[in-house]
């Protein structure tokens, strides 16, 4: 399907599954529910455009989640402006921060690159803490407003704001997996030197996917002081962001667009009913056994162990068959 088509079908599937799910249920739970698991779909595809596609491990995942957040917090108090062009601010401002990191920081690699990203995030949240306009160490109060633009309640529209944030994000990583540059991306991640004797500007392609990734982690937290209403420097940097944005692509698999969301899917599902029947306390416990396992069973995610079978069953009888390299 070429690239014009697939945001055409994905908008229409988009369209009827919000439409489908606004008329189906009627819990209000189901949107708070969903809302999350769709945050989480857009976190894992914008972190394996990084981490999956270029091959670069990103622990500052909290740090554009954050900024994304507090620009619109900062944008709920000075102004009036709508909340899609909240989430259009925040986007910029941390594509404009993913970018800075990338230049400084993308001169290291391996776990050096990794250990940096995480420093950033906690320097972000040090700045944070000690800014008294966004309610600092203290937190701040968000009211949201009392009647939705859209038809239903506003946690609908938060919903559906997310719904077509994810649209857009899935669209924007397939699309870069099929083009020219997805392929520098991958050569990067593949042999660096090689790719850059190559004559791959690996430098700017890397800084592409640090401000392409960071945008849709930032775009992804801006609606959450409206879903929270409360939004303090503990929940907006809050460690499971980084741990599920790390840990839903590794299972779903690196190498494609459809695996974030598959262990977007899988683990968010999780999670949430596990936060109803038993307590969200086990959340990261979770993620850490299905890690543990999926590690143990398919270390190339779900996606990899359907792709290793297919190859499987398409050879012939007695032929040797190779043993399925381990995503970077």
């Amino acid at each position: 399907m070429g690239t014009t088509r697939f945001w055409g079908v994905s908008f229409i599937v988009a369209a009827a599954f919000l439409v489908l799910t606004r008329w189906l249920f009627t819990n209000e739970y189901f949107f708070f529910a969903g809302y999350v698991v769709l945050q989480y779909i857009v976190l894992a595809t914008a972190w394996n455009i990084l981490g999956g596609y270029t091959g670069y491990t990103n622990f500052g995942v909290g740090a554009f989640f954050a900024v994304g957040a507090y620009s619109a917090v900062v944008l709920h108090k000075l102004t009036s402006l709508p909340l899609p062009i909240m989430i259009l601010v925040g986007g910029i401002m941390s594509g404009i921060l993913g970018f800075g990191m990338g230049y400084l920081t993308l001169r290291l690699k391996g776990v050096f690159f990794a250990i940096a990203t995480l420093a950033f995030a906690i320097v972000a949240q040090t700045f944070i803490v000690n800014w008294d306009f966004v309610g600092g160490s203290r937190g701040i109060y968000v009211i949201r407003p009392q009647q939705s633009p859209l038809y239903g309640t506003y946690i609908q529209y938060l919903y559906s704001l997310m719904l077509a944030l994810t649209w857009i994000s899935v669209a924007i990583a397939r699309t870069i997996e099929r083009s020219t540059l997805g392929l520098g991306f991958n050569a990067i991640r593949d042999d660096e030197q090689a790719a850059e004797a190559g004559g791959v500007p690996t430098l700017r392609l890397k800084l592409i996917s640090t401000t392409v990734s960071g945008a849709l982690m930032g775009m992804s937290g801006a609606p959450l002081p409206y879903y929270v209403t409360y939004l303090d420097p503990t929940s907006a940097f809050n460690l499971s962001y980084a741990v599920n944005s790390v840990a839903m692509p590794m299972i779903g698999g690196m190498t494609s667009w459809v695996g974030p969301i598959i262990g977007a899917v899988l683990l968010g599902t999780i999670q949430q009913l596990a936060t109803v029947t038993i307590s969200s306390a086990l959340n990261l416990l979770i993620v850490g056994l299905l890690l543990i396992g999926f590690v143990m069973i398919a270390p190339n995610g779900i996606v990899g162990l359907v792709q290793a079978r297919r190859r499987r069953r398409a050879l012939p009888v007695g032929a040797p068959q190779q043993e399925p390299q381990r995503a970077a």
